[in-house]
């Protein structure tokens, strides 16, 4: 069933020589892709997003991060539905990054 590798990310504040910095922590996870459904279409359109691609993982893995990175792509997360014991992550390209 979760035959994708994907990457979850935030951002983290860390401390080097003194200085804050923000750093993207990543971390690896299991999903399956599913299809985005025409609603889920239509209401981030509403809201000026595209939804590109939409995993589903198990809602224990989520820890409220908003990006995913898969196959050299990175993804803001712009919804994350608790669908039972699943978490559906719908993506939409993140912007300022450099995908393919």
């Amino acid at each position: 069933m979760f035959e994708e590798e994907i990457e979850l990310g935030d951002l983290v504040e860390v401390i080097e020589y003194g200085e804050v910095m923000k750093s993207m922590k990543w971390t690896h996870r299991l999903a399956k892709r599913l299809d985005d459904s025409r609603s889920e279409f239509y209401q981030a359109s509403r809201a000026g997003l595209r939804p590109e691609i939409t995993f589903a993982i198990h809602d224990f893995e989520y820890s409220n991060e908003e990006y995913v990175r898969h196959d050299g792509n990175e993804y803001s997360i712009v919804r994350a539905a608790k669908r039972g014991g699943l978490r559906e992550l719908v993506c939409t390209a993140k912007v300022g990054a450099s995908n393919g």
